[in-house]
């Protein structure tokens, strides 16, 4: 496979995955500035620019921030690469360029989806909810439809491994953002409650949670779940567990042994940190200290993916 489409593969799939992510902090941050058990309306709907890096950006353009420009600047703005819609073209563009490699009904899931979106700044937004809904129906079934149809090949891996980097990247920036409400204390305020219960419900973990624990919610025990269990598909530590098994095949099927050898080194150093981590020992040292470290890391494992695999020989 040549090095610029295992690039578009990874970035097509990381794209698609970073507009499902988008979405989903969207829809916690507008229904938690709707609580009046909010620390703020402001504070929440900032949340999503502070994960993504765009606060400025988003400064430099609106006088004022408020639940329609939030709406309008990360969803439906081109100018703006972290947008939802701008997710959505990088990732049909990717998709484009590698046809070849996937299959029928993995093109037509991304294909529809973007010709459907890019007439979404005309049309406007009817429902905020029923717009998340939608683009993480169609993340679904594009994830569902390279699951069910792809071959087990080169491809498959790549895709994958998007994937799990992505997400990883996302929930750890979206935990750093709620750092400061998990603390090694037993508040079970009204607004920790909310916080807690929507940031679970961003990353689809909150049944989750209750079948784990079966008590109510505590900041340790979200903390817990969402960095160290295994078996939470959004959790660090599920995520970098498949980044470590994905990498091996990637060598089977490109014969990179050498090049791959430091990648696997790192992926296998942050998989095994989260193994045997313990969530007093991460809030000992601080959440946001820890994940300032863990981001770190995942920049640099991302880096020697793409050093690895992606710069041609």
């Amino acid at each position: 496979m040549l090095s610029r489409t295992a690039a578009q593969l990874y970035w097509m799939s990381r794209y698609l995955e970073r507009a499902e992510n988008l979405v989903r902090m969207l829809d916690v941050a507008h229904s938690l500035s709707l609580l009046p058990q909010s620390h703020g309306a402001s504070a929440e709907l900032a949340a999503p620019l502070a994960v993504t890096g765009t606060l400025d950006a988003f400064g430099g353009r609106h006088a004022k921030l408020d639940g329609d420009r939030l709406l309008t600047f990360m969803a439906l703005d081109l100018d703006n690469p972290a947008s939802v819609l701008s997710c959505l073209k990088f990732a049909r563009e990717n998709a484009h360029a590698v046809r070849g490699q996937i299959t029928a009904e993995m093109w037509e899931a991304i294909n529809a989806t973007w010709l459907e979106a890019r007439t979404l700044p005309q049309r406007g937004i009817s429902s905020v909810s029923g717009f998340f809904d939608w683009v993480k129906e169609r993340s679904h079934l594009f994830r569902g439809a390279t699951y069910g149809t792809l071959q087990r090949n080169d491809a498959y891996c790549f895709i994958r491994l998007g994937t799990f980097a992505e997400r990883a990247d996302n929930t750890a920036r979206l935990l750093d953002v709620k750092a400061h409400l998990i603390v090694p204390s037993h508040s079970e305020s009204a607004p920790h409650f909310y916080a807690w219960s929507a940031l679970l419900r961003s990353l689809s973990a909150f049944e989750a949670y209750h079948a784990a624990y079966r008590d109510s919610l505590d900041g340790r025990r979200v903390a817990e779940l969402l960095i160290l269990r295994p078996d939470v598909p959004r959790s660090l530590r599920a995520c970098c567990d498949e980044i470590r098994s994905i990498l091996p095949q990637i060598e089977a099927v490109l014969g990179a042994a050498d090049a791959g050898r430091h990648v696997k080194r790192l992926a296998g150093k942050l998989a095994i940190k989260l193994e045997y981590g313990a969530i007093d020992e991460i809030l000992e040292m601080d959440l946001h200290a820890w994940l300032t470290d863990f981001l770190a890391d995942s920049a640099v494992l991302s880096e020697a993916i793409r050093a690895a695999y992606f710069e041609a020989a």
